[in-house]
């Protein structure tokens, strides 16, 4: 098992970190969800053609 690790330890960190970064980008984009923000857009509603559905008034 360590004869394993040892010879695949480049490709265990690379892994690691890119399930690291996916993680911190889902959980960002659910946080803005839970807080009411669009996680598809990063502007205002002002001007936008799909205010009305996005936010129902």
């Amino acid at each position: 098992m360590l004869a394993f690790i040892t010879e695949n330890l480049g490709t265990i960190v690379v892994s690691a970190v890119l399930l690291a970064v996916v993680a911190a980008i889902v959980t960002g984009m659910v946080k803005k969800r839970r807080s009411g923000k669009s996680a598809t857009c990063g502007c205002g509603c002002e001007g936008c053609p799909s205010a009305s559905m996005c936010h129902k008034h």
